[in-house]
């Protein structure tokens, strides 16, 4: 069934909008870091590191979250519409496997995402003139960004179902963000699921921001992703379907 509705899912997002999104967004802050350091290079001496300092304060502090935002916001918005959320919940399809499969879903654009950003950023370091590849340590940290990632796409995804409109989880998103970074500077982000993806691309850093509270993050990205999914297919499941 989950599989199913995974398939489902995937099919709405076929030449779809977001492809727009994909694409373009993430050329923003990738050019724009690449600006800042080149702007910057005498006090910027780590190459690799400074770009990546540069690119994701403006990727994983500003952009993540409202593009996770828009990729469940499009899922959600054909059964906003119409009495679409009336034919759904008639569906002889378990409302868990329903909110899973637009979770899981929306978290495969957000893994294809990290993937673009990946190859935007080797693009971008070339294009600044840095020797070889990034270091293996970079790429753990991009992989690393997924798992605060699936918190945040879990937690769009249930505010996407609750809100019926596209643009207020976006917006509530980009404000999450400042809010996520605000947390991160006051050590409060481990228990804030905006700041995690934060601390998991070790943005804006050339230190790891985990260093020994690695387990605190793991646990925090896990317990918040099965929370916000419980809560979601508990909301579905209790929620009068509105005409």
């Amino acid at each position: 069934m989950l599989f199913s509705c995974i398939k489902a899912e995937q099919m709405k997002l076929k030449r779809s909008f977001i492809w727009i999104a994909f694409f373009l967004l993430p050329l923003i802050p990738a050019f724009m870091g690449m600006n800042n350091y080149l702007n910057n290079l005498k006090i910027l001496t780590s190459d690799w590191y400074s770009l990546w300092t540069q690119e994701t304060l403006f990727y994983s502090n500003f952009f993540f979250a409202p593009m996770a935002a828009i990729y469940c916001a499009y899922l959600w918005r054909v059964e906003n519409f119409n009495h679409n959320r009336n034919s759904l919940m008639t569906m002889p399809v378990p409302v868990s496997c329903v909110f899973t499969g637009k979770v899981l879903s929306a978290f495969s654009m957000v893994i294809l995402t990290q993937i673009w950003v990946g190859v935007l950023f080797v693009l971008t370091g070339k294009m600044a003139g840095l020797p070889g590849l990034p270091p293996v340590l970079i790429y753990i940290w991009l992989a690393r960004g997924l798992l605060g990632a699936l918190a945040v796409t879990a937690l769009q995804c249930v505010l996407s179902m609750v809100i019926r409109s596209f643009a207020l989880p976006v917006g509530i998103a980009a404000i999450g963000s400042i809010t996520g970074l605000i947390a991160v500077s006051t050590k409060g982000g481990y228990f804030y699921p905006y700041s995690l993806m934060i601390y998991g691309m070790n943005a804006n850093q050339t230190d790891d921001l985990l260093g020994d509270t690695l387990t605190l993050f793991l646990v925090s990205s896990v317990v918040y992703t099965l929370l916000f999914i419980a809560a979601g297919i508990l909301i579905l499941k209790k929620r009068d379907v509105k005409a």
